[in-house]
């Protein structure tokens, strides 16, 4: 990055260190010196033989109009008549007059333009403010035009005017200039009310319009995140547009406007405006744009109406030596300056240093400039050879804050309406030349008309190879520099730059800076914030607040099963089904498929309940069988024994099929298999509870209870109540069966593969069913508990089916309220239980009478017992 700075070898006893000396008498903080020194200037007489202006000869002449002082009031001079006129000179814009001759004397050296035919110069001062300052003097320059009341000794050959910087000066001056269609040149910034052609045709703006400033300072907010931000601009069409730029810009960027201000030059010293909008606003940024002259009395002031930590963004008319000198700890603001870029002329700096008075002896601006700067004596001199001046004296002695040795934006564009008229002049003489006009070439010079007509389709290249055009439609979009304000003691100060804004760099790119280069208040080391909320983090939305810019919002968390991975998101992000929200609710996770495994713990246990019971109730089977001549396998119908063992061995195996991941088959199969099984289950119970009331039945008188049971009719309620079952199942497949099914709420993170029912009516018509033949088997067995017989296990049955109902009611609710795994276990349980309840309560009586009371297990045993009770009686 470049630095714009002073010296650090100048001799700094040499040089004065104020932006701004008087032309007259110099402005000083100690009075006697003042009075002194204004004296001194005011006692040398060469001053006042010398012309107001500043001359270099030529065959063709460019007159500049400058404001190189400007205007104050004395009033601390008691001993004078009345207020007396203090005139400011302005070391920075002297370069205007250096540039000027610096491109004539590098043109007058080119033999390739302007053969046998010189350029030179005359340079007025034009105050800020004072159109009668320049009005007699701009008359008498063109003496070939007859004005009023006018009279000058000699015609002029002027042929171009240079203006500027200020756009009101060069709009006076233009409205008297196009009445004659005279070229005029301004070098300060482009100004829409210049550009009007029916009233200024003879105009051309040497600076490229500002097409992509709002662009350039939007990304410079952009890139240090500054959402929150106060507009200034002038009063006037340059600040109208650029304030529509910047607000469109701004939205397009999602940057609001915290306040606007428009100030016209007589509302500069409004603090209370001020302060209301600017220092009391939340805003940390402030954008500024106008020009030099509208706002010259704000920027004066500026560092006392702006709090600390303001960070000012700025085009480049600001000029920062016109600052009061007090301010001696540096700013407390931050400004940070767009200012066109342009390349550097080579030559420049080493033309400044060895500018000295005896060079330019017709340039009482220079005189002025070294006997203000270098302490020269006060005796009578001839303004050129200064008796007591230091002979190794430059200009680049200057601190950098008052005189600049490199081109500033505006010298470059005077450099260029130079070479505008060289390379307008050029084409006119090879033109006349072709054409053969009559007349000596050396005798008539060439007229500012015909001049004009050769400037308005003229595009050229400078010395240093860039292109000029007048065509406001063919204009190259500038690059812009920027450019930070470095502060030290005393008022000095350092312009750096530290960025860079190109228009044809690739979106994102066209903005570079260096941000460790940037100077920011001066208690600071952290970049600025400012915003009107902070920004919402990762897991939050925003929610604009009611009456409010866009940028001010509060902060909500997200929803349920929702994410938010970025900062400042408008809405939140739902995640899939298969997908779950991490606890920060930043990110969507893949959720982990869930069911009942065999490798699960509990499937493991679910698994190995399942086989030992299957397994036991074999034995069983196998050692009924075995026995099966006994009188206690045969006194309860033996074949009903091996249906009910053979269909609770298969309720054990069925449960098998509830564990594993869930398919289609196994969802069908889990269902119908465990109501068909369960139901021939509870009809055997049913059917052995009848046997049993029927054989006691029997004994009695009549022959229909005995023709039942010999007849096996209780064996017709096993098929016929399975086959009641069968028909709820089949109606269950034809309508709805059960399908595989995903849930992904019941557990966070996980996704549960289940079996969905399909219709939950057939499911619990099947279950009602079930729970019908139970209820009518307890009933029955629980009516037949009491009848006499020493094989009678109506009170086993009645038990079972006690403990079967218990299982599958308190089932239900359980059932109900869990999800997952844990549903799943739930029913497997249900299965076991019951199934185990029927096993024990039924059979492990009987085993336990086959096993340890053999005795009892035969006819004789059973007589021998019953004879030994009537014993006793006796």
């Amino acid at each position: 990055m470049s630095v714009t700075a002073a010296r650090a070898s100048i001799p700094m006893e040499r040089v004065q260190d104020k932006g701004a000396r008087h032309c007259g008498r110099v402005d000083s903080t100690h009075h006697q010196q003042k009075l002194t020194r204004s004296k001194s200037l005011a006692e040398t007489t060469c001053f006042s033989t010398m012309k107001q202006r500043a001359h270099m000869d030529g065959d063709v002449m460019i007159t500049g109009i400058m404001p190189l002082c400007t205007l104050g009031i004395d009033h601390r001079n008691s001993h004078a008549s009345r207020q007396e006129e203090n005139k400011l000179f302005i070391f920075k814009n002297y370069q205007y007059v250096l540039v000027l001759a610096f491109a004539i004397e590098e043109i007058n050296k080119n033999p390739d333009l302007l053969h046998n035919l010189t350029l030179g110069f005359n340079v007025y001062d034009v105050h800020f403010n004072s159109w009668t300052m320049f009005k007699n003097p701009f008359i008498c320059l063109f003496g070939k035009y007859k004005f009023p009341n006018y009279s000058c000794v000699r015609g002029s050959s002027s042929i171009a005017v240079l203006t500027g910087p200020s756009g009101v000066v060069s709009d006076q001056i233009g409205t008297l200039l196009g009445l004659y269609r005279f070229p005029q040149f301004t070098f300060g910034p482009f100004d829409h009310a210049l550009s009007d052609h029916n009233k200024f045709p003879a105009l051309y703006q040497m600076a490229p319009k500002d097409t992509s400033i709002a662009t350039a300072m939007v990304s410079l907010l952009l890139h240090f995140s500054w959402s929150w931000v106060g507009l200034l601009t002038t009063q006037d069409d340059n600040g109208a547009r650029i304030l529509a730029e910047l607000k469109v810009e701004m939205a397009k960027n999602r940057v609001c406007v915290a306040y606007e201000l428009v100030i016209a030059t007589q509302d500069a010293y409004n603090h209370i405006t001020v302060n209301r909008y600017i220092n009391l606003s939340s805003a940390s940024v402030l954008i500024i744009y106008g020009d030099n002259n509208s706002l010259m009395i704000f920027m004066i002031y500026i560092e006392q109406i702006i709090t600390h930590g303001k960070v000012c963004i700025m085009n480049s008319q600001w000029d920062f030596t016109l600052k009061r000198r007090y301010f001696m700890i540096g700013s407390l603001h931050v400004p940070l300056i767009f200012t066109h870029h342009h390349v550097d002329v080579s030559g420049f700096t080493d033309f400044v240093k060895a500018v000295k008075p005896s060079k330019y002896p017709e340039d009482i601006f220079l005189a002025r400039l070294w006997f203000l700067s270098f302490n020269c004596s006060d005796s009578v001199s001839d303004c050129v050879t200064w008796d007591n001046c230091a002979h190794d004296a430059s200009l680049d002695w200057l601190p950098g804050h008052s005189f600049d040795v490199t081109m500033s934006v505006d010298s470059y564009n005077i450099y260029n309406g130079v070479y505008a008229v060289a390379q307008a002049l050029h084409e006119m003489l090879l033109h006349q030349t072709e054409v053969q006009t009559t007349g000596n070439r050396k005798g008539e010079l060439p007229s500012s008309t015909q001049l004009h007509t050769f400037l308005k389709n003229n595009q050229f290249y400078n010395s240093i190879g860039y292109q000029v055009i007048w065509d406001k439609q063919r204009k190259l979009e500038p690059e812009y520099d920027i450019m930070n304000v470095w502060n030290f003691p005393e008022g000095l100060e350092l312009e750096v730059k530290v960025g860079k804004f190109s228009p044809y760099a690739p979106h994102g790119n066209q903005l570079s800076l260096s941000e460790n280069m940037v100077q920011w208040s001066i208690e600071t080391t952290e970049t600025p914030h400012s915003v009107c909320s902070e920004s919402c983090g990762p897991g939050f939305r925003k929610s604009p607040q009611e009456g409010k810019a866009a940028c001010c919002f509060d902060c909500i968390p997200c929803s349920e099963n929702e994410i938010a991975n970025g900062t400042d998101m408008e809405q939140c992000v739902k995640c899939l089904d298969h997908q779950y929200v991490n606890t920060p609710r930043t990110q969507c996770l893949l959720r982990v498929a869930s069911f009942l495994a065999f490798e699960d713990p509990l499937g493991i246990v679910m698994a190995c309940m399942a086989l030992c019971f299957s397994l036991l109730t074999a034995a069983v089977l196998w050692m009924f069988v075995k026995h099966q001549d006994t009188a206690i396998v045969k006194a309860n119908n033996r074949a009903l024994s091996y249906i009910l063992l053979i269909s609770l061995i298969f309720c054990f195996l069925c449960s098998l099929l509830f564990l594993g991941r869930p398919k289609t088959a196994t969802c069908i199969l889990q269902q119908i298999t465990f109501g068909v099984v369960f139901t021939v289950a509870v009809s055997t119970v049913l059917a052995k509870t009848v046997t049993v009331v029927l054989a006691f039945k029997a004994t009695s008188p009549g022959r229909r209870m005995r023709w039942l049971l010999v007849s096996g009719a209780p064996n017709f309620i096993i098929p016929n109540c399975t086959l009641i079952q069968v028909t709820f199942c089949g109606l269950w497949l034809g309508t709805s069966p059960p399908f595989v099914d995903t849930d992904a709420h019941s557990e966070h993170g996980n996704i549960i593969i289940l079996c969905n029912k399909g219709s939950l009516t057939a499911f619990y018509c099947v279950l009602g069913y079930l729970g019908f033949l139970a209820l009518a088997s307890f009933t029955v067995a629980f009516l037949a508990r009491n009848l006499p017989d020493t094989f009678n296990e109506a009170k086993f049955l009645t038990f079972s089916m006690l403990v079967f109902c218990s299982v599958w009611l308190t089932f239900l609710p359980v059932y109900h309220s869990a999800k997952g795994k844990v549903m799943v276990a739930v029913e497997v349980f249900s299965i076991l239980a019951s199934g185990a309840g029927l096993l024990g309560c039924i059979f492990a009586p009987k085993c336990y009478t086959l096993l340890l009371m053999r005795n009892r297990n035969s006819l004789h045993g059973f007589m021998d017992k019953r004879q030994s009770r009537r014993n006793k009686h006796t």
